[in-house]
């Protein structure tokens, strides 16, 4: 499965994709944001020895307890970290694309000032209510993450439930796919995640990760975000983010048993180990 990225294309390999959570802000929910630069680029950099191919930089918590930032702050904080990414990329291996760069946003006004800059992917947490988001994809030549969710983020919608969760993702990414795809984005330049707890229940978390397979169809890769998420927490008794790693890799088992492609973590080093162990003993990289 072919994956176009801004400069790159990557063939997916049997073994799933690492990547690592950098968060540019001072209150991310699981407590390990930093607002430093250099801070950032050195967690960033650990990140990739620990074994992530993918750095995933956002600068406005996903938290829905605070109210959003200017979207010139966030910017701003974005391209502070891109300027400086050539530090990190220098160094990868020849005729390889790690470490590739993704950007954490959703409002047009921010990925406007930001994704010409540089990034190979944009990580909409949106869900894609236009194509203003695809049309600047397309412009720049960055790959597009399609995230699911029902209204804008930072806002609660803890009241929401499906009848047929399973169902319903498949709707809405053959709406978004074709959506993107008009908008100029390639369709091998499309990625797709089913936004665990994002507008959804504890069991529509949980029957997504049993029915993950069903998601294949759209023969895309498949972003399992899976990372201290409050669906571990909620079936583990864990109220704190950062105690949810054992239940985290509990869920990149069963991800990698139903078809992801990549995984979204905190803890990079026990998220690249588990992967590489379980495909060792699948047999599949």
């Amino acid at each position: 499965m072919k994956l176009e990225l801004r400069d790159v294309w990557w063939e997916f390999p049997a073994r799933p994709l690492v990547m690592g959570i950098v968060n540019l802000v001072a209150d991310s929910f699981s407590g390990d944001g930093v607002t430093d630069i250099d801070a950032a680029l050195a967690r960033a950099r650990q990140q990739i020895a620990d074994g992530a191919e993918i750095i995933d930089i956002g600068a406005e918590s996903a938290r829905t307890n605070r109210g959003p930032i200017p979207e010139a702050e966030e910017a701003a904080q974005l391209k502070r970290f891109i300027e400086r990414w050539p530090e990190l990329r220098g160094g990868r291996p020849e005729g390889t694309p790690w470490p590739l760069l993704s950007i954490n946003a959703w409002r047009p006004g921010v990925i406007r000032e930001v994704l010409p800059q540089g990034g190979d992917l944009l990580n909409d947490i949106g869900g894609l209510p236009t194509d203003e988001n695809a049309r600047l994809c397309a412009e720049t030549g960055a790959a597009l993450l399609i995230m699911h969710t029902i209204g804008q983020p930072k806002v609660p919608h803890t009241h929401v439930g499906y009848d047929d969760i399973m169902a319903r993702l498949e709707e809405f990414f053959a709406e978004k796919i074709a959506m993107a795809e008009r908008a100029g984005v390639a369709r091998e330049a499309i990625v797709l995640d089913p936004g665990i707890d994002f507008a959804k229940q504890r069991g529509d978390n949980l029957r997504i990760y049993r029915e993950l397979e069903r998601l294949q169809k759209f023969e895309r890769p498949i972003l399992l975000p899976v990372s201290r998420k409050t669906v571990i927490g909620d079936v583990l008794g864990l109220p704190y983010a950062a105690e949810r790693d054992a239940g985290t890799v509990a869920c990149i088992v069963q991800g990698m048993l139903r078809g992801a492609h990549i995984f979204r973590v905190h803890n990079v080093r026990a998220a690249a180990q588990a992967v590489r162990t379980i495909a060792s003993v699948t047999g599949t990289g």
